[in-house]
């Protein structure tokens, strides 16, 4: 292999595809507004500005634009990575690339947490990149042409470089990614952000921060940011500190963007900083909810929510103009047998239209997965891999024997879902949502954008309000909220775009789980899981269709 270190090199960065139908790719509200895909690319333009930035970078999206094989003959070495849901497209990505002879790096969550599974790839970079993409550039300065890297080592974020936002072009996405901290400190079971990155959380500057808006800023983006952090208030005096001074610096510069991020339910403890969050304009919040039922928190470690209503949490972050998404999970050993009814009555009661509903999966190296392991119930056909119709935690949940009959839970999930995503609930929680929002919003679009909104608006009460299944809710919801609270217009027209992504996701997952639930029906479930934890020795073709 020639000098690919210290020669003219040509690096290709590819994201790979996400599925259609995931929660995260409302590709139908891109179109509305103008976008192809909704969230930038941020690990790859991170590890962009990892690498020698003497190399010539290209990056391809493959949800924004079509790989060509011309674009991977044009590159000395290939990079690629991701999570979970991105695993089956991460594979074929490998395959192509080395059937045409390039050099492939790859990292990221999933093949950090499964390297086994990226074996094929020339070089696997694990963990954090900062700390091993350096590991890896000196064997390739070496000349080493394979290798595997990984370290325990945490990264130091003071050091943490800006991302190469040059890369992509901003009308392509609907928002960029920023971050601040890395890791959590709480303990839920479940989780793999403390596995991956910590349960001590790690910060960036103040400084390093507003260097990276300044970045943005004088390459011309305006708008949507949204700070990725698994939870941006792990440490709040932190985060307190962090506001202040953006506050300063977005109001000198005369609020060119807004932004989104996500939290625990305590946030709605503290009003100093909520405060903050409206000041610096923060419209969003995804908050992790989990479960309406507390023991079942409890049991999972998900103390930060126990006996905090959700109702109320999500009232006291409307009044300060932030609209709370929800992610909610069933199939938890200790939910109870009313928990369809449970979460519908949480949902429906704070307002929370953009609720992620998912199944419990338990993901590689968690505390789950090594309770299930011990106790003998983890499937290791299915612990591993994801399907072709997996598209995230919505499909690809229950990766272990239940103790709950995994029928019961699969009809409970397909309830919450019908019940949640009908046109009537989904436009009620849209309506609390816009007469109770007390927005000051502060970023203004230039004309230019504003006739790109007002083109926006027209096409949502096109899709939605003269749509047979939804005008009637549509109308309804926009004359109450423009007549009673017209600053809550825009985020109620804002989730009337969202919901016809959310009812084509749900008939998709309503038709996979009753596809699984029809093929279990002739189906022993005790025989399927024996089988998929290993205590079995029938043949898997008989029950590969419920996997």
């Amino acid at each position: 292999m020639r000098d690919l270190f210290t020669g003219p090199t040509k690096c290709l960065l590819v994201q790979t595809k996400f599925s259609a139908f995931s929660f995260w790719n409302y590709q139908d509200v891109c179109d509305i507004v103008g976008a192809r895909y909704p969230a930038a690319p941020l690990g790859l333009l991170t590890v962009a500005a990892l690498l020698p930035q003497q190399w010539t970078f290209r990056l391809i999206d493959e949800n924004v634009e079509h790989l060509l094989d011309e674009h991977l003959l044009w590159a000395d070495i290939v990079l690629t990575g991701g999570m979970l849901p991105q695993q089956k497209s991460m594979l074929e990505f490998i395959r192509r690339a080395h059937d045409l002879n390039r050099v492939v790096v790859v990292g990221g969550p999933d093949p950090t947490s499964q390297p086994l599974l990226y074996k094929d790839a020339d070089f696997l970079v694990l963990g954090e990149g900062e700390i091993t993409i350096p590991m890896f550039l000196k064997d390739l300065e070496a000349g080493i042409t394979s290798g595997t890297y990984a370290s325990r080592e945490r990264t130091n974020m003071l050091e943490a470089v800006i991302p190469r936002y040059d890369l992509i072009r901003f009308r392509d996405y609907i928002m960029i990614g920023m971050q601040f901290i890395r890791g959590c400190p709480f303990n839920c079971e479940f989780c793999d952000v403390i596995e991956l990155f910590g349960r001590t959380p790690r910060f960036k500057t103040n400084e390093q921060i507003l260097k990276e808006l300044q970045t943005l800023y004088d390459l011309g983006y305006r708008g949507h940011i949204d700070m990725v952090d698994d939870n941006f208030i792990g440490n709040r005096k932190k985060v307190k500190e962090l506001l202040l001074e953006v506050r300063a610096w977005t109001k000198e510069r005369k609020y060119p963007f807004y932004f989104t991020t996500e939290a625990s339910v305590n946030l709605a403890d503290d009003d100093e900083l909520l405060q903050l969050m409206q000041d610096c304009d923060f419209r969003y919040v995804f908050l992790g909810i989990e479960t309406p039922e507390n023991e079942t928190l409890a049991k999972n470690n998900k103390n930060q929510n126990v006996n905090k209503p959700v109702e109320d949490a999500v009232s006291k972050i409307l009044s300060y103009g932030i609209v709370s998404n929800g992610g909610y999970i069933i199939g938890f050993d200790s939910e109870s047998r009313q928990i369809a009814s449970n979460m519908i009555n949480s949902i429906q009661e704070s307002g929370i239209c953009m609720a992620m509903i998912g199944l419990l999966y338990a993901l590689p190296n968690t505390q789950l997965t090594r309770r299930l392991e011990a106790e003998g119930r983890l499937f290791h056909m299915a612990a591993q891999t994801v399907s072709d119709t997996d598209i995230d935690q919505s499909t690809s949940g229950l990766n272990f024997a239940t103790l709950i009959p995994r029928s019961e839970i699969l009809k409970n999930y397909i309830e919450v879902l019908k019940t949640v995503y009908t046109p009537a609930n989904y436009y009620k929680r849209a309506i609390y949502t816009g007469l109770n929002i007390k927005t000051k919003y502060r970023h203004k679009p230039d004309f230019s954008t504003w006739l790109i909104y007002m083109r926006s608006f027209l096409r949502v009460c096109k899709e939605a309000g003269f749509s047979r299944e939804t005008g009637l809710q549509y109308w309804k919801m926009f004359f109450k909220v423009i007549f009673r609270n017209p600053k809550g217009i825009e985020a109620a027209v804002n989730l009337a775009a969202m919901f016809i992504h959310f009812q084509k996701q749900k008939k998709y997952i309503v038709s996979c789980v009753n596809t699984t639930l029809a093929v279990m029906e002739n189906k022993s479930e005790e025989a399927f899981n024996n089988l998929m934890t290993g205590k079995s020795k029938v043949k898997p073709s008989s029950f590969q269709e419920v996997n």
